[in-house]
């Protein structure tokens, strides 16, 4: 039997393919806030101002990942069910939902 990354992702690649640049950048985005959150610390900043910065990470990282599974359901969900290979089809239905109670958790 194939691994399921040669059997699912062979077709066109990963579902975040298209907007990857934009998702770098944001990325950077976020690791820039995160270090300014470091700068904070170091400079004695008051625990709310912190907090509060920590909030805004955490919404922009929640951001991405949401994008990032959008574009998994709606390219490698979507090519499994459409592919026929009902083994495949469950394969990528299970991860969508360990991903989604992933999230769930974390809230």
């Amino acid at each position: 039997m194939p691994d399921s990354e040669s059997a699912t992702q062979t077709h066109t690649g990963h579902g975040y393919a298209a907007d990857k640049q934009a998702l770098v950048a944001r990325l950077h985005r976020i690791e820039g806030q995160v270090r300014g959150i470091e700068r904070m610390l170091a400079d004695d900043r008051y625990c709310i101002d912190i907090l509060t910065q920590i909030a805004a990470v955490t919404t922009a990282l929640e951001s991405l990942a949401f994008q990032i599974l959008d574009g998994h359901v709606n390219h490698c969900v979507a090519h499994a069910l459409t592919s026929g290979d009902p083994e495949v089809a469950s394969e990528k239905t299970r991860e969508l939902l360990d991903a989604v109670r992933r999230f769930s958790r974390s809230r």
